[in-house]
């Protein structure tokens, strides 16, 4: 039996693969992506030497970098905290769904200064509607 039979993969109507995935350990990514990192090194090779998409490699080194492949990574993440599920005690009334709301707005005597992310800012003095800002800072924020 030659090399190539023995990793015989099924395959959909379509070509995709079946069955199980492979699973990898933290140790398993990080390895690989410090491949990545080697001098001339390029994740296609790296990717090709694991039977890998080059995508999945960028993934893990988009982890790598927020330090999410770090062995405690796993054990920090899975802490879990209490939860208690209980009904509401408080039920709105009909006479509480009929109270018209205005817009929100800033008084008059203030003034905010907003800072974009650009270096931009924009200073708004006076009565503002909040809801036209939030669609003003949105336009600015596009640009």
């Amino acid at each position: 039996m030659d090399a190539s039979a023995e990793h015989i993969v099924a395959t959909d109507t379509l070509g995709r693969r079946t069955g199980p995935r492979r699973q990898y350990t933290l140790e398993e990514k990080r390895q690989i992506v410090q491949q990545t990192h080697a001098r001339g090194a390029s994740v296609s090779l790296v990717a090709r030497r694991h039977d890998l998409n080059p995508n999945q490699i960028f993934a893990w080194r988009r982890l790598y970098r927020q330090g999410l492949l770090k062995a405690d990574a796993s054990e920090a993440s899975a802490s879990m905290l209490p939860v208690k599920v209980s009904t509401p005690t408080v039920i709105p009334s009909e006479r509480a769904a009929r109270v018209r709301k205005e817009p929100a707005r800033v008084g008059s005597d203030s003034s905010i200064e907003i800072k974009l992310a650009n270096g931009d800012s924009l200073i708004v003095r006076g009565a503002v509607d909040v809801k036209q800002l939030a669609r003003i800072i949105k336009v600015l924020t596009r640009r």
